[in-house]
């Protein structure tokens, strides 16, 4: 948790964000050129500098989550987290960590040439953390409408799901945060809570079950 979530996740990748807006700044600079990008975020209230963020990151993941299952070769680091055979607080915890290179590469670079800072990715990760504790704790959880925004434990249960639906065999239900995107692009399921469905994925009795290969 330590490393995947604070130290390797939000330290080392939101300074490399800062370090590469300022790298691109000293290229454009040589060229008498500014960043064709950016958007002074810092004059906006907080609240709609963190809401922004918030959102556009949200779904920057999502693409990124649905490329991770999309892809043979993404979804071999993947499996970490789906070989998990109880979902509950801890399963959020067990992931590869590429998939930090991934994420955070693919969302927190862009997003901070923006004009996003520190600060704000701070806020808005723990934030998405306590959100995905809270999607992956298995909790029997009826939100009524804010179903259809917010990401879910009855959702993200179908998303871990062993058997895929007839003719989604990318998987269901990629929303982090918002489920919001699954319902605007169609890769929304839940035909029920999905508490006795059984986890994990084709072949998984003999993925490793420690840190030692096999």
């Amino acid at each position: 948790m330590f490393f995947n979530f604070f130290l390797f996740s939000l330290i080392v990748f939101a300074g490399f964000g800062n370090v590469a807006v300022h790298f691109f700044k000293n290229i454009l600079g040589q060229f008498a050129l500014e960043n064709p990008v950016a958007i002074e975020v810092s004059s906006w209230p907080v609240w709609a500098q963190l809401l922004a963020l918030f959102v556009l990151k949200d779904f920057i993941e999502w693409c990124i989550h649905r490329l991770l299952r999309a892809s043979p070769r993404l979804w071999e680091f993947r499996k970490v987290h789906h070989s998990v055979k109880e979902v509950g607080f801890a399963a959020h915890l067990r992931f590869h960590w590429m998939e930090t290179v991934i994420y955070k590469g693919l969302s927190n670079i862009p997003l901070a040439m923006i004009g996003f800072g520190i600060d704000d990715f701070f806020a808005v990760h723990l934030i998405a953390i306590a959100i995905g504790h809270w999607n992956h704790a298995s909790f029997r959880v009826n939100i009524g409408p804010l179903a259809y925004i917010l990401n879910n434990p009855n959702m993200h249960m179908w998303h871990h799901a062993a058997q895929l639906p007839s003719g989604r065999p990318r998987g269901v239900n990629f929303g982090l945060s918002l489920s919001v995107w699954d319902y605007l692009f169609g890769t929304a399921y839940l035909p029920n809570s999905g508490q006795n469905t059984e986890i994990g994925f084709a072949g998984d009795g003999a993925f490793p079950q420690a840190f030692g290969v096999r």
